[in-house]
């Protein structure tokens, strides 16, 4: 008997590496193998005292019913606030959808967006799942080549000679995933006159807002109103099993995105919606010394990377990466990522993993504490010192 193959759709969408790396990590730790973890984003702090203290009070209270499908009003309002406080923007909180974590928005925002064959620009290297989402739903992802030089960072001449008739969006992340890098202000201000001038939008991945050690995080909804925000509780708040996100979105989309998280989610986790309002609000102390603790890790990793000889020309001022250019050791960053794992037990991330121009560079994360941090720094030199 030949029963039909799966559908198409799934052969094209590539594996997220990290992950891979992260199972075969998962299976060496099972046999008993000590592996040091730079190879994913995960904060390695508890979630805030009062997200454990409300999440549990909710249950006690039976807070466990469906909500809103565009989000708990409390939390929707909590997240208005704290756009108003943070960027001095006014956000309706009847733009704004909560679902279960960031991915599931972003899954929303490009099926309500997108027609097949529709093209959203993105940066070359990118966070690895953006291309997938936009090919899931038959758009087309159009890469733009950043670069170390600059910081990673978009320039407007290289983004106006990828826009076409079929141009949707411009998608932007800063602080960025996986360089660490932040869009300065006035090359942000110029990405908009550019959207602005063309007639699309801006979609912007503020996930990282509030990791930033240098600089300031600009929300994209401080220079125009025809834009998306993605931002969520997973980073900042490190909350990120307990998946939580929102997207806020021009009120034409709202009720088109509503139709599809009722079909699709029906609504967020309702515990820990309030939790996340929790956060937002009584948080501050535990994240600044979060955002401290990273910023001495920060400072550190890159000092022990660039001693190693690896290639850092912009330091990253945001989120929790080193993006490290290791091309005079290998053009293979996947299999170099893969051979410092099995050698030297230190899960680092690939650069392929994000996109073609990231090839040959290799991502450090130093969401991880500083005792493991030198471990695992110390086993990478010592690889490389053999190697």
């Amino acid at each position: 008997m030949h029963f039909p193959k799966y559908a198409q759709r799934c052969d094209n969408i590539s594996p997220f590496i990290v992950m891979e790396i992260l199972e075969k990590i998962h299976k060496m730790e099972s046999k008993g193998i000590d592996v040091v973890h730079m190879e994913i984003g995960e904060p390695d702090f508890n979630v805030p005292e009062c997200v454990n203290q409300v999440a549990h009070e909710a249950f006690v209270h039976n807070e466990t019913c469906y909500t809103h499908s565009l989000g708990d009003i409390r939390l929707r309002e909590a997240i208005s606030t704290y756009h108003k406080e943070k960027y001095n923007t006014k956000v309706d909180p009847g733009q704004i959808l909560v679902t279960s974590g960031t991915s599931p928005a972003m899954l929303l925002l490009f099926s309500a967006l997108v027609n097949p064959g529709d093209e959203i620009i993105i940066s070359d290297p990118h966070y690895a799942c953006y291309a997938n989402f936009i090919n899931y739903v038959q758009g087309v992802p159009v890469t733009v080549p950043v670069f170390e030089d600059e910081g990673f960072v978009y320039t407007p001449d290289a983004i106006k000679k990828k826009i076409t008739p079929k141009t949707k969006a411009i998608f932007i992340n800063s602080p960025s995933n996986p360089t660490g890098n932040i869009i300065p202000h006035n090359r942000m201000k110029e990405i908009v006159e550019i959207a602005t001038a063309n007639q699309i939008y801006i979609i912007s991945d503020e996930i990282y807002h509030g990791l930033v050690y240098e600089g300031e995080d600009n929300s994209i909804l401080e220079f125009c109103d025809n834009a998306f925000v993605l931002n969520g509780f997973s980073k900042l708040f490190a909350m990120t099993g307990l998946r939580l996100g929102y997207l806020i979105a021009p009120k034409e989309f709202v009720r088109p995105l509503q139709i599809l998280q009722q079909n699709f989610f029906i609504c967020a986790n309702s515990v820990i919606q309030l939790a996340g309002a929790a956060a937002l609000k009584g948080a501050h102390a535990e994240t600044e010394h979060m955002k401290n603790t990273y910023n001495e890790r920060r400072k550190y990793v890159v000092k022990r990377i660039k001693d190693m000889g690896l290639g850092i020309t912009v330091e990253p001022t945001g989120a929790f990466y080193v993006f490290a250019n290791a091309k005079h050791i290998s053009n293979d960053s996947y299999s170099l990522a893969f051979d410092i794992l099995e050698k030297a037990h230190v899960g680092v991330t690939p650069g392929i993993d994000f996109g073609q121009n990231g090839e040959g560079y290799l991502r450090f994360s130093y969401a991880n504490s500083m005792e493991n941090l030198a471990i695992g720094l110390d086993r990478v030199q010592a690889y490389l010192n053999e190697r």
